[in-house]
């Protein structure tokens, strides 16, 4: 079996090779990016299975790369990711064609990889939409936050 490629895109270079370890470690092959500009390029050259996106890019928004991205690779994956959280970025987000929205920083690393398997793997529902996705997530972690009383650490569509 061909390993799945991933691209990161984020300009935390922290980030970047925390998430390529994590990623590279599960069996993927992981490649990186700084720039939407950057990334474009190498989205243009390579086949990814799926794309992590930063939300707040040096060059650009992450939704306007997302947006890009979605008419030259729209059957690569696109997961919204950033350390900015808001309703409106979620909306952005799916709106834009983003397949997923994750919150930095992850603090359950198996939830992840988990989440990361099932969007490279299509296991969501025929008739599951992203906006009924985003809207069940919302709520499930509203729920979560009301009963620990914290932040959410991960949101993923």
């Amino acid at each position: 079996m061909e390993k799945k490629r991933i691209l990161v895109i984020d300009d935390d270079e922290v980030v970047r090779k925390n998430f390529k370890a994590t990623l590279e470690l599960e069996g993927y092959n992981v490649d990186t990016a700084v720039t939407g500009k950057e990334a474009l390029e190498k989205s243009n050259a390579n086949f990814y299975n799926l794309t992590l996106i930063d939300i707040r890019l040096p060059d650009m928004e992450g939704t306007q790369l997302l947006f890009a991205m979605h008419d030259t690779v729209p059957k690569m994956v696109k997961i919204i990711v950033t350390g900015y959280p808001s309703l409106e970025n979620a909306k952005d987000a799916v709106n834009m064609g983003a397949d997923g929205y994750i919150v930095k920083p992850i603090m359950d690393t198996d939830e992840f990889l988990q989440k990361i398997k099932e969007h490279l793997t299509n296991r969501r529902k025929p008739n599951d939409t992203a906006s009924t996705r985003w809207r069940s997530t919302l709520k499930r972690e509203q729920d979560k936050r009301k009963q620990k009383r914290q932040e959410p650490s991960m949101i993923l569509l």
